[in-house]
């Protein structure tokens, strides 16, 4: 007969392996941000003319722009809801809700019916509006659980490091989806393009989410939520803890990540549209004539004239710079402190709007030099928020606290940057000259945001879930 011994130590808990807690977090946020910005191009490239073809130039830019921002409206709904049962159930279930999310609502734009189709004219961009807010809702809870399964899992001092793996995601996802669409527009005619040929990135998301499926479902909880399960600290409404005990961290977070959301949607959605939009009335006339449109000159802002194709390269060659400063910023962090590194690469944003209308009046060159330092950038101020943001908050309202400052900050920044571009763009008669000043303003509202911040990396990122009712 066996007998069982008292004293032997109680089994390791399963854990989480670095390559699984990369790939996991790497895959998922690849795919959602692959999944935005199939969107975000076919905002420009696309939907103004399919889904929007009763309006005129500018016009339909801003409308299909309008449907772009829907989708930040609804993230911080995504933040309070994935944020919810992200403290109170885990980590992994989560992260699946939002994966799953996001696919099915990608794949559903890539079978919508177009305006132009007769009957479709209202319920086509209605189906796209609904579509675009389940997109938001899915992003407003990937982020934050992404982060938190990286950083959780995180040895002593590689927080930052690790928390770089789901930002990576970005570049990731913006290369693959653009990277598509061009060989797509390469490979095949206008005529085929407009008709069907913008369907498959949209299409071929679900190929990905199964994937990304795969690996989540094989994940554990993550160490720091696994001991407030064991310790009964899971509240009953994480939302009211957080908005009791953090709100501070929430305001300052969102002030935080205001200046990387607006760079961000500023260096590709403002200016794919500004470097791929007429140079002078008679081309945007011409154009306008071709597709069997109205031109109306009120609404014309001169671009640079680039041919899109062209233009997508150029966008390509500047988001590796942002993946390769996403991987430099950990160790900086690591090394400086989160709100040092932030407070310089912030300090840079700031000059580099007032860079934004010489560089661009430089030619091909100096359109170059926009795209590589504004992606430079790009990377060293969205890595250290992989473990900032979630640092800022305790363990048992981590990831409700983190989603709602990140996703907050995506209404203030990026859900109105592309409009407001546009329409500075226009005031100022084609030129980007009040963009960057817009930009730097920005990075001012920033920069108190840091100034008033403590520093986060010394936080004990596991023992500190904050006080209230436990459940049960």
């Amino acid at each position: 007969m066996s007998t069982t011994n008292p004293y032997a130590a109680p089994a390791p808990a399963k854990a989480n392996s670095k390559s699984r807690v990369i790939v996991a977090s790497l895959i998922g946020t690849s795919i959602e941000f692959y999944d935005f910005y199939v969107y975000a191009t076919a905002a420009v490239l696309v939907f103004p003319r399919l889904f929007f073809p009763n309006a005129e130039g500018a016009t339909a830019l801003l409308s299909s722009f309008a449907v772009f921002g829907v989708a930040f409206i609804a993230r911080p709904l995504g933040s309070i809801i994935f944020g919810h049962f992200g403290d109170k159930v885990g980590r992994k279930g989560t992260l699946v809700a939002s994966l799953l999310t996001m696919g099915i609502a990608t794949f559903l734009i890539g079978c919508l019916p177009t305006a132009e189709l007769d009957g479709w004219t209202f319920w086509a961009p209605a189906l796209l509006v609904v579509m675009r807010f389940a997109q938001g809702l899915a992003l407003g809870g990937e982020w934050s659980g992404a982060a938190l399964l990286a950083t959780e899992n995180a040895p002593a001092n590689k927080r930052a490091v690790w928390g770089t793996f789901p930002q990576l995601g970005a570049p990731i996802g913006f290369i693959l989806a653009n990277g598509l669409f061009l060989l797509l527009s390469m490979q095949l005619t206008d005529a085929q393009f407009m008709s069907w040929g913008w369907r498959v990135p949209f299409l071929a998301s679900a190929v990905m989410v199964i994937i990304g499926l795969y690996v989540r479902l094989k994940l554990v909880e993550t160490p720091a939520f696994q001991k407030v399960l064991d310790s009964g600290e899971v509240r009953k409404l994480p939302l009211g803890q957080a908005f009791r005990f953090s709100w501070r961290q929430m305001i300052a977070g969102t002030f935080i990540m205001l200046a990387t959301y607006v760079l961000f949607y500023l260096m590709t959605t403002f200016t794919l549209s500004y470097g791929t939009a007429a140079k002078t009335e008679e081309a945007a006339r011409a154009a306008a004539e071709k597709a069997n449109k109205v031109f109306d000159p009120e609404t014309f802002a001169a671009g640079l004239g680039y041919a899109r194709n062209d233009f997508l390269v150029m966008l390509i060659i500047g988001v590796v710079f942002f993946g390769i400063f996403t991987m430099v910023s950990g160790p900086l962090a690591e090394k400086f402190g989160r709100r040092k590194t932030l407070l310089a690469v912030t300090a840079g944003i700031f000059v580099f709007g007032f860079t934004f209308a010489p560089l661009f009046d430089g030619g091909t060159a100096g359109v170059m030099t926009v795209l590589i330092i504004g992606f430079t950038l790009m990377g060293l101020t969205f890595g250290p928020m992989g473990a900032m943001l979630p640092e800022l908050f305790p363990t048992n309202v981590r990831y409700t606290g983190s989603a709602i400052a990140y996703n907050f900050s995506s209404i203030l920044g990026a859900a109105v940057a592309p409009f407001i571009a546009v329409a500075l763009w226009q005031a100022a008669d084609g030129s980007p000259w009040l963009v960057g000043v817009y930009l730097s303003s920005m990075a001012v509202l920033t920069l108190i945001a840091l100034f008033v911040t403590k520093e986060t990396r010394d936080v004990d990122y596991e023992n500190n879930a904050s006080d209230g009712v436990k459940v049960g």
